[in-house]
């Protein structure tokens, strides 16, 4: 769908918003960073002398005309260039009131900004080399165990030296020749090492925290790894074997609970019975119907959605009886877990798939991951060095003097200085002064935990990194035309939905006088043919509609209540033959029926059949906003021609006809 909206339904704005939201980068897939061309600007039209580019109006119309070839004639094209400059005209107004310069204008536009730069400023090889090793990852499974020692990201430095002091304490007793899971029960802080001794299993990439995984990943078999800080905290990691990557298995069980007051060597007994009917050649759907007490699987042979090493490490009995099936068909003896008693069988091997089937969906996680960071990093380095960043030491230092407690608490003010328009750093050779950092802090910081200095410095990262971005996108806009039009598709976009909804949408929806009017002076447009009073029950069973068709013929009272505990719908009003589906399949004349259509049961009650003839104004308010809606707009526009001079360019015109035209 296109981020252009020039239709006249609110609908289409509405979901133009929430694609803006949701989508925006995937509206990038398919761009190719186009150089802007060298041939000389051509004008299609202008607006209250405001030039409209004819490449801009080719580049809209490809777009949103993509897979409908037979829409690139002479016709088709004159009805969109006058839905285009209808659009114009309304952004026009919207910029004329300023409505580009408000907070939440700008801060909604500068949201999709930053989202439209994004794929634009990592450094593609570093993506595929981050993307290739975590695949590699995935073809190994490491099986290892851990000691932790908490401490949150934001600790405070002395917190944080302390666990870093307690964990090396600790790895020094390991030096020593002390035994790990003995070390893992006594100090570690995670609280299931008291009865596994830190043991984690096995594991692959994406199922531990990044930091932890690179640690397991690096560290060979037997060894112990340094301290390695995640979120969590401090760990050890002691990695105890790798193999070949199971993959993933598809399998069904068989469960009899046990717990609260079951009887667990009643549970026990029936598994077994259960075992030995299966060796006897007993179906294993009919045995998962008649005895699993799964409910979300019995029906359906007991068959679970498939699962890698890992997934199941809370329940590992259970993983471990699944991936030691071999064949599919092959099943297990009964085993016990915290759940109850189980019979695990094998549907399906699932392999690592090959990376290229991978490649995609895996960069796509990747992006999210926190692995992500360690990219991050390597990029903003990449492009200090690209955009010639020279940062001035000392203007630094003495901006980073003046962090002080009102930061804690985000209400940190700039001072009135000379400082203030010394250089801060230069790009590009362009002086970045200091008062622009100081701008920045004063509209984001927020209220946090850490101290002044180091908070102050991660807003000066940001700003550093954020002002690499705004050169980006200063080459971007000159440089890439794809670029510069959806850019330019976002802001007119956005101030077409804010201005239709000032002016159109909510005035054609509260403006009750103007609506009766309207209705009153196109009354003939809103005649409606025989229409039935008739009320219409349904319901996705029978036999509830049994019962109400006996109190119907009783004419007995029908309360919402009883409608309510037998799950029956009513609907009730004046309906046309072809308004609702069931209608067309009953009598039409007064009196009830039931028939049963696409799977839902309906009692349809008519009590009479009106002639054909005027709907009231009620009747046809949901029509008629619609059409008013259109009315309001129209009449605006003509005011909006008369407000700014529309000129179009001939030479242009055919210049646009010629390129689309060849082009369909």
């Amino acid at each position: 769908m296109s981020t252009i909206p020039l239709s006249n339904s609110i609908n289409f704005f509405m979901l133009m918003r929430l694609v803006l939201r949701l989508l925006c980068l995937s509206l990038l897939i398919n761009f190719s960073g186009q150089a802007q061309s060298k041939e000389k600007p051509v004008t299609i039209f202008s607006v209250n002398k405001k030039s409209v580019g004819a490449e801009e109006f080719i580049y809209l119309y490809q777009k949103n005309h993509k897979g409908r070839e037979g829409e690139f004639n002479k016709e088709k094209i004159e009805e969109y260039l006058d839905l285009y400059i209808k659009f114009k005209l309304k952004v026009e107004e919207a910029r004329q009131r300023g409505m580009d310069t408000t907070t939440k204008f700008t801060k909604e536009y500068l949201g999709y900004k930053e989202a439209l730069r994004k794929p634009y400023l990592p450094d593609n090889k570093l993506i595929d080399s981050l993307t290739q090793l975590t695949y590699n990852r995935m073809l190994e499974e490491v099986k290892a165990a851990h000691i932790l020692i908490k401490v949150n990201p934001d600790a405070a430095p002395e917190d944080t030296l302390q666990a870093y002091n307690k964990i090396l304490n600790i790895r020094k007793r390991l030096d020593a020749g002390e035994d790990f899971g003995t070390l893992a029960m006594t100090f570690s802080e995670d609280p299931s090492a008291k009865s596994n001794e830190g043991n984690l299993g096995y594991f692959t990439a994406f199922q531990m925290v990044y930091p932890f995984e690179a640690a397991a990943y690096s560290t060979a078999i037997g060894s112990v790894s340094n301290p390695v800080r995640t979120r969590f905290g401090y760990h050890l990691v002691k990695v105890d074997d790798k193999r070949k990557a199971q993959g993933e298995i598809e399998v069904s069980h068989l469960l009899i609970r046990v717990g609260k007051d079951r009887n667990t060597e009643k549970a026990r007994l029936q598994i077994f019975d259960i075992y030995d009917r299966l060796q006897g050649g007993m179906p294993w759907g009919d045995l998962c119907k008649q005895y699993s007490e799964d409910q979300s699987t019995k029906d359906n042979g007991g068959k679970l959605r498939p699962f890698g090493v890992g997934a199941m490490a809370s329940v590992p009995e259970f993983e471990g009886n699944a991936f030691g099936l071999i064949n599919p068909g092959d099943y297990s003896a009964p085993f016990e877990t915290q759940y109850g008693w189980h019979i695990v069988k094998l549907e399906r091997k699932i392999p690592v798939p090959a990376y290229n089937e991978l490649e995609s969906s895996l960069k796509s996680r990747v992006s999210r991951d926190e692995r992500m960071q360690v990219a991050k990093e390597a990029i903003a380095v990449h492009l200090r060095k690209k955009y010639a960043f020279k940062e001035n030491a000392e203007v630094k230092r003495k901006a980073m003097l003046l962090a002080d407690s009102t930061l804690q608490k985000g209400a940190w003010r700039a001072p009135n200085e000379n400082l203030n328009t010394q250089t801060l750093f230069t790009l590009e050779s362009k002086a970045v002064p200091v008062e622009k950092f100081f701008a920045y802090v004063s509209t984001n910081q927020k209220p946090n935990k850490l101290t002044p200095v180091l908070y102050f410095n991660q807003l000066y990262e940001s700003f550093v990194n954020n002002s690499i971005e705004m050169v980006v996108e200063e080459t971007l806009m000159s440089t890439n035309a794809d670029y510069r039009f959806l850019s330019n598709e976002y802001y007119e976009g956005i101030l077409l939905f804010d201005i239709m909804e000032k002016e159109v949408w909510n005035k054609a929806s509260t403006d009750t006088i103007g609506q009766r009017s309207y209705f009153e002076n196109n009354s003939a447009k809103y005649n409606a043919s025989e229409r039935a009073q008739a009320t219409i029950y349904s319901a996705a069973k029978k036999e509830p509609l049994d019962g109400l068709e006996t109190l119907l013929t009783a004419d007995s009272i029908i309360e919402n209540a009883y409608l309510k505990k037998n799950g029956i719908r009513m609907d009730q009003g004046r309906y046309e033959k072809n308004e609702r589906a069931v209608l067309d399949k009953v009598n039409w004349a007064p009196g009830h029926q039931k028939i049963e259509l696409d799977g839902i049961y309906y009692l349809v009650k008519i009590d009479s059949i009106l002639p054909a003839g005027s709907r009231t104004f009620e009747e046809a308010r949901g029509l008629l906003v619609a059409d008013y809606q259109t009315y309001l707009e129209n009449k605006w526009l003509e005011t909006l021609r008369k407000k700014y001079p529309v000129k179009i360019n001939a030479k242009g015109k055919k210049y646009v006809l010629g390129k689309l035209t060849k082009a369909g």
